[in-house]
């Protein structure tokens, strides 16, 4: 079983590039491709505090259409991870987990703070 949990995208150049970091570091990692199989609100919840805080807004991208259609500006922490979990287009990414801890990739070389 891999101690290595990657959120990835495969269309986006940084989650490709956390990826190629990982396969260097020959981490055997677990890839979750969040848009075709999303996280539930609770494993957000584990991400969010592996994250090291309470903010959905840290791992959430707010540019996107969902956010504003949504009416998310205003919206309180349940409402956010809900977004989330409804339309995974909102979660950053990428997000690697390792052990105890989580690292937005962005860029890419973030991860290795999990390695040190």
């Amino acid at each position: 079983m891999s101690d290595v949990t990657i959120f990835h995208n495969p269309r986006c150049s940084k989650s490709r590039g956390a990826m190629s970091l990982l396969a260097e570091r020959g981490a055997d990692a677990l890839v979750v491709e969040y848009l075709r199989d999303a996280p539930t609100r609770p494993e957000l919840e584990r991400v969010l505090a592996l994250l090291g805080t309470d903010d959905p807004r840290a791992m959430m991208r707010t540019g996107e259409g969902p956010y504003a259609e949504l009416g998310l500006a205003e919206a309180g922490r349940d409402e956010l991870l809900d977004a989330m979990a409804d339309h995974p287009i909102l979660i950053e990414r990428p997000i690697v987990v390792r052990g105890d801890r989580a690292v937005i990739a962005r860029p890419p070389e973030r991860l290795l703070e999990l390695f040190a």
